[in-house]
């Protein structure tokens, strides 16, 4: 598996992993913070969108590192 492919499964695992592992702690930390907080706030609706922005957001990030 590719790294982008590598950086989607963790952020869609755990949103901010993938981040971290692409090496951008701040946009990790941001979505370690407010995926919770969505969860939460709205009952589970956002959640699950933040799951799959952050895997989409580390995918395209990492794969613009390697280019």
């Amino acid at each position: 598996m590719s790294k982008s492919g590598i950086a989607a499964v963790l952020s869609f695992l755990i949103p901010g992993v993938g981040q971290i592992y692409n090496g951008a702690f701040l946009r990790g930390v941001f979505w370690l913070i407010i995926t919770p907080g969505l969860w939460v706030g709205t009952g589970g609706w956002l959640g699950w969108l933040c799951h799959v922005i952050a895997a989409y957001t580390a995918y395209q990030y990492a794969k613009r590192a390697d280019s």
